[in-house]
Protein backbone atom coordinates (compact mmCIF):
# COMPACT_ATOMS: atom_id res chain seq x y z
CA UNK A 1 0.00 0.00 0.00
CA UNK A 2 1.25 3.46 -1.01
CA UNK A 3 1.07 5.65 1.83
CA UNK A 4 3.25 9.34 1.41
CA UNK A 5 4.23 10.66 4.76
CA UNK A 6 4.23 14.07 3.13
CA UNK A 7 2.49 16.95 2.28
CA UNK A 8 5.10 19.49 0.60
CA UNK A 9 4.26 20.01 -3.28
CA UNK A 10 1.37 18.14 -2.92
CA UNK A 11 -0.51 21.63 -0.73
CA UNK A 12 1.26 23.92 -3.16
CA UNK A 13 4.09 25.19 -1.55
CA UNK A 14 8.07 24.52 -0.49
CA UNK A 15 8.66 22.92 2.71
CA UNK A 16 10.62 25.39 4.80
CA UNK A 17 12.17 23.84 7.72
CA UNK A 18 13.52 25.58 11.19
CA UNK A 19 16.04 28.28 11.24
CA UNK A 20 15.57 28.95 7.84
CA UNK A 21 15.23 32.53 7.58
CA UNK A 22 14.61 33.92 4.15
CA UNK A 23 18.28 35.21 2.69
CA UNK A 24 18.54 38.75 0.88
CA UNK A 25 16.77 39.66 -2.05
CA UNK A 26 13.55 37.94 -2.91
CA UNK A 27 11.90 34.94 -1.06
CA UNK A 28 13.68 32.35 -3.17
CA UNK A 29 17.00 33.60 -3.49
CA UNK A 30 19.90 32.09 -1.47
CA UNK A 31 20.97 27.98 -0.64
CA UNK A 32 18.34 25.15 -0.90
CA UNK A 33 18.38 21.78 -0.73
CA UNK A 34 16.46 19.10 -2.29
CA UNK A 35 16.01 15.81 0.49
CA UNK A 36 14.80 12.80 -1.82
CA UNK A 37 14.63 8.92 -0.48
CA UNK A 38 12.01 6.65 0.65
CA UNK A 39 10.56 4.12 3.99
CA UNK A 40 9.62 1.29 3.73
CA UNK A 41 7.57 -0.38 6.59
CA UNK A 42 5.74 -2.91 8.40
CA UNK A 43 2.13 -1.74 9.87
CA UNK A 44 -1.37 -2.07 10.05
CA UNK A 45 -3.12 -2.44 6.51
CA UNK A 46 -5.60 0.76 8.01
CA UNK A 47 -6.29 2.05 11.19
CA UNK A 48 -7.53 -0.10 13.40
CA UNK A 49 -6.42 -3.18 11.46
CA UNK A 50 -5.62 -6.70 13.10
CA UNK A 51 -3.28 -7.31 10.04
CA UNK A 52 0.31 -5.78 8.75
CA UNK A 53 1.74 -5.37 5.13
CA UNK A 54 4.86 -3.88 4.43
CA UNK A 55 4.43 -0.48 2.88
CA UNK A 56 6.28 1.88 0.80
CA UNK A 57 6.54 6.13 2.35
CA UNK A 58 8.39 8.45 -0.12
CA UNK A 59 10.73 10.89 1.29
CA UNK A 60 10.54 14.59 -0.56
CA UNK A 61 11.77 17.77 1.04
CA UNK A 62 12.11 21.13 -0.28
CA UNK A 63 13.72 23.81 1.75
CA UNK A 64 16.05 26.56 2.01
CA UNK A 65 19.30 26.19 3.88
CA UNK A 66 20.16 26.96 7.76
CA UNK A 67 20.69 26.06 10.57
CA UNK A 68 18.06 23.73 10.91
CA UNK A 69 16.01 21.92 13.58
CA UNK A 70 17.69 20.23 16.23
CA UNK A 71 15.69 16.79 15.99
CA UNK A 72 13.55 15.91 13.77
CA UNK A 73 11.12 13.05 13.78
CA UNK A 74 9.34 10.76 10.96
CA UNK A 75 6.23 11.60 13.20
CA UNK A 76 6.52 15.64 11.89
CA UNK A 77 4.01 16.28 9.59
CA UNK A 78 5.32 19.07 6.98
CA UNK A 79 5.50 22.58 8.62
CA UNK A 80 6.46 25.76 7.44
CA UNK A 81 8.34 27.71 10.27
CA UNK A 82 6.84 30.93 11.07
CA UNK A 83 8.30 32.28 14.64
CA UNK A 84 11.62 30.34 15.64
CA UNK A 85 13.98 31.36 18.82
CA UNK A 86 16.18 28.31 18.73
CA UNK A 87 14.45 26.68 21.92
CA UNK A 88 11.01 27.83 20.50
CA UNK A 89 9.49 27.13 17.17
CA UNK A 90 5.98 27.51 15.72
CA UNK A 91 4.57 27.75 12.46
CA UNK A 92 2.03 26.48 10.06
CA UNK A 93 1.83 22.27 9.43
CA UNK A 94 -0.29 19.95 7.32
CA UNK A 95 -0.60 16.54 6.21
CA UNK A 96 -1.80 14.52 3.30
CA UNK A 97 -4.50 11.86 4.02
CA UNK A 98 -4.88 8.88 2.04
CA UNK A 99 -7.74 7.24 0.82
CA UNK A 100 -9.64 4.46 2.35
CA UNK A 101 -11.51 1.46 -0.33
CA UNK A 102 -13.82 -0.44 1.63
CA UNK A 103 -13.67 -2.48 -1.43
CA UNK A 104 -9.59 -3.25 -0.22
CA UNK A 105 -10.15 -5.25 3.09
CA UNK A 106 -12.64 -7.63 3.82
CA UNK A 107 -12.48 -6.09 7.12
CA UNK A 108 -13.69 -3.04 6.09
CA UNK A 109 -17.01 -4.46 4.02
CA UNK A 110 -20.00 -2.20 5.29
CA UNK A 111 -17.53 1.05 6.21
CA UNK A 112 -17.78 4.00 4.85
CA UNK A 113 -14.73 4.70 2.04
CA UNK A 114 -12.19 7.74 3.00
CA UNK A 115 -11.00 10.10 0.21
CA UNK A 116 -8.12 11.67 -0.56
CA UNK A 117 -7.84 14.87 1.23
CA UNK A 118 -5.08 17.06 4.08
CA UNK A 119 -4.95 17.88 7.32
CA UNK A 120 -3.80 21.83 7.44
CA UNK A 121 -3.07 23.25 11.05
CA UNK A 122 -0.56 24.72 13.09
CA UNK A 123 2.46 23.22 15.21
CA UNK A 124 4.71 23.97 18.04
CA UNK A 125 7.99 22.86 19.83
CA UNK A 126 9.80 23.67 22.53
CA UNK A 127 13.29 22.02 23.87
CA UNK A 128 13.34 22.35 27.88
CA UNK A 129 17.03 20.78 27.64
CA UNK A 130 19.33 19.92 24.71
CA UNK A 131 18.27 16.56 24.41
CA UNK A 132 14.73 16.75 24.45
CA UNK A 133 11.89 17.75 22.12
CA UNK A 134 8.35 18.49 22.84
CA UNK A 135 5.94 19.07 19.65
CA UNK A 136 2.21 19.34 19.68
CA UNK A 137 0.43 19.74 16.19
CA UNK A 138 -3.60 20.94 15.68
CA UNK A 139 -4.91 19.90 12.40
CA UNK A 140 -7.88 20.46 10.79
CA UNK A 141 -9.11 18.29 8.14
CA UNK A 142 -10.52 18.81 4.26
CA UNK A 143 -12.20 16.42 2.30
CA UNK A 144 -10.99 12.72 4.01
CA UNK A 145 -13.03 13.94 6.90
CA UNK A 146 -14.02 17.47 8.93
CA UNK A 147 -12.83 16.42 11.91
CA UNK A 148 -9.61 18.07 14.16
CA UNK A 149 -6.53 15.98 15.04
CA UNK A 150 -3.91 16.78 17.99
CA UNK A 151 -0.99 14.58 18.27
CA UNK A 152 1.83 15.68 21.47
CA UNK A 153 5.18 14.05 21.13
CA UNK A 154 7.89 14.29 23.19
CA UNK A 155 11.34 12.64 22.12
CA UNK A 156 14.50 12.51 24.23
CA UNK A 157 17.56 11.92 21.95
CA UNK A 158 21.30 11.84 22.55
CA UNK A 159 24.52 11.55 20.01
CA UNK A 160 25.99 8.16 20.65
CA UNK A 161 28.77 8.63 18.04
CA UNK A 162 29.25 11.77 15.73
CA UNK A 163 27.72 9.95 13.04
CA UNK A 164 25.21 8.06 15.33
CA UNK A 165 21.89 9.15 16.73
CA UNK A 166 19.38 7.15 19.06
CA UNK A 167 16.07 8.74 20.02
CA UNK A 168 13.19 7.68 21.86
CA UNK A 169 9.90 9.01 23.70
CA UNK A 170 5.92 9.03 23.78
CA UNK A 171 2.79 10.46 22.03
CA UNK A 172 -0.72 10.59 22.07
CA UNK A 173 -3.28 11.81 19.83
CA UNK A 174 -6.49 13.54 20.36
CA UNK A 175 -9.46 14.35 17.79
CA UNK A 176 -12.51 15.39 17.51
CA UNK A 177 -16.35 13.74 17.08
CA UNK A 178 -16.42 14.08 13.25
CA UNK A 179 -12.69 12.30 12.67
CA UNK A 180 -13.95 9.48 14.62
CA UNK A 181 -17.76 9.38 13.02
CA UNK A 182 -15.60 8.99 9.33
CA UNK A 183 -13.11 6.60 10.73
CA UNK A 184 -14.56 4.44 13.23
CA UNK A 185 -18.77 5.35 13.08
CA UNK A 186 -21.21 2.35 11.91
CA UNK A 187 -24.79 3.39 10.99
CA UNK A 188 -27.60 1.15 11.63
CA UNK A 189 -27.85 1.66 7.92
CA UNK A 190 -23.52 0.36 7.23
CA UNK A 191 -24.54 -2.74 9.95
CA UNK A 192 -27.12 -3.69 8.18
CA UNK A 193 -25.44 -3.93 4.66
CA UNK A 194 -22.51 -6.17 5.82
CA UNK A 195 -20.26 -3.26 8.80
CA UNK A 196 -19.82 -4.25 11.97
CA UNK A 197 -22.42 -3.09 14.80
CA UNK A 198 -23.82 -0.16 14.79
CA UNK A 199 -21.65 2.65 16.89
CA UNK A 200 -21.90 6.56 16.88
CA UNK A 201 -18.70 8.01 18.88
CA UNK A 202 -18.09 11.20 20.46
CA UNK A 203 -14.43 12.48 20.49
CA UNK A 204 -11.53 12.21 23.13
CA UNK A 205 -8.01 10.58 23.40
CA UNK A 206 -7.67 8.57 20.14
CA UNK A 207 -4.18 6.36 20.89
CA UNK A 208 -1.06 6.53 23.05
CA UNK A 209 2.50 5.48 21.66
CA UNK A 210 6.03 5.26 22.57
CA UNK A 211 8.08 5.05 19.55
CA UNK A 212 12.35 4.81 19.33
CA UNK A 213 14.52 5.33 16.02
CA UNK A 214 17.98 5.10 15.40
CA UNK A 215 19.71 7.50 12.61
CA UNK A 216 23.02 6.91 10.77
CA UNK A 217 24.83 10.33 9.19
CA UNK A 218 28.04 8.93 7.41
CA UNK A 219 27.59 12.30 5.55
CA UNK A 220 26.25 15.92 5.61
CA UNK A 221 23.86 14.38 2.79
CA UNK A 222 22.79 10.87 3.11
CA UNK A 223 20.65 9.80 6.31
CA UNK A 224 19.90 5.89 6.91
CA UNK A 225 16.90 5.71 9.94
CA UNK A 226 16.13 2.72 11.86
CA UNK A 227 12.60 3.00 13.37
CA UNK A 228 9.58 0.93 15.57
CA UNK A 229 6.60 2.37 17.06
CA UNK A 230 3.75 0.62 19.31
CA UNK A 231 0.37 2.47 19.24
CA UNK A 232 -2.61 1.32 21.45
CA UNK A 233 -6.11 2.55 20.04
CA UNK A 234 -7.92 4.19 23.11
CA UNK A 235 -11.38 5.55 24.19
CA UNK A 236 -14.06 6.13 21.06
CA UNK A 237 -10.90 4.74 18.63
CA UNK A 238 -10.46 1.38 20.42
CA UNK A 239 -14.52 1.09 21.29
CA UNK A 240 -15.86 1.16 18.17
CA UNK A 241 -17.23 -2.20 16.66
CA UNK A 242 -14.70 -2.00 13.51
CA UNK A 243 -11.94 -2.64 16.08
CA UNK A 244 -13.48 -4.94 19.11
CA UNK A 245 -15.06 -6.81 16.21
CA UNK A 246 -12.74 -7.16 13.45
CA UNK A 247 -9.43 -5.16 13.85
CA UNK A 248 -7.14 -4.78 17.14
CA UNK A 249 -6.37 -1.85 19.39
CA UNK A 250 -2.72 -2.83 19.11
CA UNK A 251 -0.80 -1.30 16.22
CA UNK A 252 2.56 -1.31 15.41
CA UNK A 253 4.94 -0.02 12.87
CA UNK A 254 8.71 -1.05 12.08
CA UNK A 255 11.04 0.03 9.07
CA UNK A 256 13.88 1.46 7.29
CA UNK A 257 14.50 4.87 6.03
CA UNK A 258 17.05 6.60 3.31
CA UNK A 259 17.74 9.88 1.95
CA UNK A 260 19.95 12.01 0.27
CA UNK A 261 19.69 15.59 0.02
CA UNK A 262 21.07 18.17 -2.65
CA UNK A 263 22.11 21.39 -2.60
CA UNK A 264 21.72 24.32 -5.26
CA UNK A 265 21.25 27.55 -5.12
CA UNK A 266 18.96 30.48 -6.61
CA UNK A 267 19.52 34.08 -7.48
Amino acid sequence: MFKPAFVLLALGFPLLHAGTAAAEGSLWSGNWALTLGGTGFVGPKFEGSKKSSFQFSPIISLGKQGEGPRYVSRNDNASVSLFDQGAFRAGIAGKLVMPRDADDERELQGMRDIKLGVELGGFAEVYPTENLRVRGEVRQGFRSHHGVVADVAADAFVDVTPNIRVSAGPRIRFASADYFDHYYGVSAAQAASGGPSAYNPGGGVHSVAVGGAIDWKPTDRFTASSFVEYRRLTGPAADSSLVRERGSANQFVVGLSASYKFNFTLD
